[in-house]
């Protein structure tokens, strides 16, 4: 049954808030940089060669956002590590960030711990936990950030962060001009287009849950920048929504999956395609996502769009990720459930210590 949008429905199905958390994050973005600003590094700036980034879920989710965001920028490679291993090409010419918004991802500090014996620099972005203890004992740089939000709700301490320290080694430009035009363009969308308050043909986020209720969402973006939007939305309707989604990327979505739509034909009418359109995606790629959602609309297959809005590339990532954060909670509401709470995740963690 599909529940309505009202402040009281939300109010008694959001009992862990993540309403507040969401009409914050402008302000969590700002104060992100805030505390790069004021860190100190504790190891010596050398060149280094490569930079990895060692994190799961919603702690990781920060890394892919460093990642395509420097695409085109940044000269030294960086990759992102969701494993217990690290890569073999991680040595002591590498910068390794070890992200854990808890700090005790069984994962993260195994990477931790291979990252240090490989000698690489390190620095640790943590609210708390093992990672903080190791930090002290180790003498390591170590970015503390505020406790009591679900890591999928940290995501401007786990991007903005990085993205300033790497200004700070000299890999990234100075993202502060950004901010101040990011931070106005997500306080527009939520006073005018995402706040509850707001009615859902004035609300971009409650329009296109409601055409997500009891369909499978399908993803798509350009690989180049807005990868992680893809990825990042995906995994809010898997935590917020409980619900299944799929994802792929332009161009490589055109010389494979778009052959299978066409069967099982029964299930295609469950589909819905969600299209994550940027003024400045290459021009081929633009095309391709119109003839694309042209052969999807032949199959009779749904096509909602998504556009970024503000000008610089920071604004544009993260207009996209705001907005898809609200229709992930609004299509929580209309199902009836608590956006925060991730009961399997828990329960898998607990199998897991019991496995030791």
């Amino acid at each position: 049954m599909k529940r309505p949008l009202s402040l009281a429905n939300i109010k008694k199905f959001d009992k862990s808030d993540m309403l507040n958390m969401l009409l914050d994050f402008p302000l969590q973005c700002k104060q992100a940089y805030d505390i790069a600003k004021v860190n100190q590094l504790l190891f010596k700036v050398e060149d280094f060669t490569k930079i990895v980034f060692a994190g799961l879920g919603g702690s990781a989710i920060g890394a892919d956002l460093v990642r395509a965001y420097l695409y085109f920028e940044s000269k030294v490679p960086i990759s992102v590590c969701r494993e217990y291993e690290l890569p073999a090409y991680v040595d002591n010419s590498t910068l390794v960030f070890i992200s854990s918004y808890s700090g005790n991802t069984e994962e993260t500090l195994s990477a931790y711990q291979q990252a240090k014996e490989k000698g690489a620099s390190l620095i640790l972005i943590s609210s708390d936990g093992a990672l903080k203890e190791h930090a002290a004992k180790d003498n390591l740089t170590f970015i503390e950030i505020p406790r009591g939000l679900p890591p999928r709700a940290a995501l401007g301490y786990l991007s903005i962060i990085p993205l300033a320290v790497l200004h700070k080694l000299g890999v990234a430009s100075d993202i502060a001009p950004s901010i101040v035009e990011m931070v106005k363009v997500l306080e527009e969308l939520k006073n005018k287009n995402l706040h509850p308050r707001i009615g859902q043909k004035d609300n971009i986020a409650k329009h296109i849950a409601d055409k997500l209720f009891n369909k499978f969402t399908v993803i798509y973006s350009s690989s180049i920048h807005f990868d992680v939007v893809v990825t990042r939305l995906r995994g809010q309707l898997n935590e917020n929504s409980k619900s299944l989604a799929s994802t792929h990327l332009f161009p490589e979505m055109n010389h494979n999956e778009i052959v299978g739509w066409q069967n099982p034909k029964k299930l295609l009418k469950n589909f819905i395609v969600l299209m994550l359109r940027d003024k400045d995606m290459h021009a081929r790629v633009t095309t391709r996502m119109d003839i694309t959602s042209d052969i999807l609309k032949d199959e009779g297959v749904s096509v909602l769009e998504i556009w970024s809005r503000g000008e610089n590339l920071l604004s544009r990532i993260f207009s996209l990720i705001y907005i898809g954060d609200f229709i992930s909670f609004y299509l929580a509401i209309l199902y009836g459930i608590d956006p925060t709470p991730v009961d399997r995740v828990a329960y898998l963690k607990k199998r897991l210590a019991e496995s030791k």
